[in-house]
């Protein structure tokens, strides 16, 4: 038996077992993940066609909007050009929309310099802030020069970080540096992207800094951080009195255990940052 010799020392996790209480709903919602259904609004119809030109040059047939729903049909159903002119063309038919359809040609050219709008987020109170970095590799030349020649080299890469929110799974905020750049130091650039106030940030141990609390404070000083702390961490001074947000973390661990203190703090939200990532 492999590591047997350490099996006192081993983690011993039991499986999860889900069982369903409510079979129905959950049937009808995987059947729910099979319909479809397509409408176009009476705003999108009436700028359907591109808007007359005040310019010089020639009159687009096709406005952004025209474009824009093709190719996206043309990403959601993993489609050629050709055969997204086809579907769109049926849909159009379908509902008795008296509309011209893009021919796969001007998808092809507008799509070069269609400029899309960032999707609008309602306002739904503070944002809880998902915070984690990955890593980006360098290509260009360098690499055909590899494989080509044969020669070797250092790898080149760089450090994405994300600040992504809970609620919607949109990255609001992202800086890019050097794979030497600490990822505490770089929470206080993503959160002066953030005009929202904070309700909560989560992020893993490697935020486990005393200017990871200070930052987010100076952004919103109500917000909470969920940042479990190392193995070594020990309590404040001022913990008996006045703790801080560190030694409440601190003191649940010793109570709860590290996985109770996960599911009771929110910080098993933090795989939301992990999808994210590319």
């Amino acid at each position: 038996m492999p590591n047997k010799h350490n099996a006192d020392r081993r983690h011993h996790i039991p499986r999860c077992r889900y069982k369903v209480t409510n079979r129905l709903a959950y049937e009808a919602g995987l059947r729910q993940r099979g319909s479809l259904t397509i409408w176009f609004s009476e705003e999108a119809v009436a700028v359907w066609q591109a808007a007359p030109r005040t310019t010089p040059g020639g009159q687009a047939r096709y406005s952004d909007l025209a474009i824009e729903t093709s190719l996206i049909l043309r990403t959601v159903f993993h489609q050629p050009l050709r055969q997204t002119e086809g579907l769109v063309s049926s849909l159009l038919e379908l509902m008795g929309l008296d509309l011209p359809v893009p021919d796969h040609s001007t998808l092809s050219r507008r799509s070069r310099t269609l400029t899309v709008a960032p999707q609008a987020l309602s306002p739904g109170g503070p944002v809880h802030l998902l915070v984690d970095s990955t890593g980006v590799k360098l290509s260009g030349p360098g690499e055909w020069l590899v494989e080509k020649h044969g020669t070797q080299r250092r790898r080149a890469w760089r450090k994405l970080h994300l600040g992504v929110d809970a609620n919607t799974g949109t990255i609001v905020a992202s800086t890019l540096t050097s794979k030497d750049v600490d990822d505490a130091a770089e929470l206080g650039p993503l959160l002066d992207q953030i005009e929202e106030p904070l309700a909560a940030v989560v992020a893993d141990g490697a935020y486990d800094q005393d200017r990871v609390y200070e930052d987010v404070a100076e952004h919103s000083a109500e917000a909470a951080v969920i940042v479990p702390p190392r193995s070594t961490a020990v309590l404040s001074p001022s913990a008996v009195t006045d703790p801080t947000q560190r030694d409440r973390h601190i003191q649940a661990i010793a109570e709860q255990g590290r996985m109770g203190w996960q599911r009771t703090s929110g910080y098993n939200a933090r795989a939301g940052a992990e999808i994210a990532a590319p």
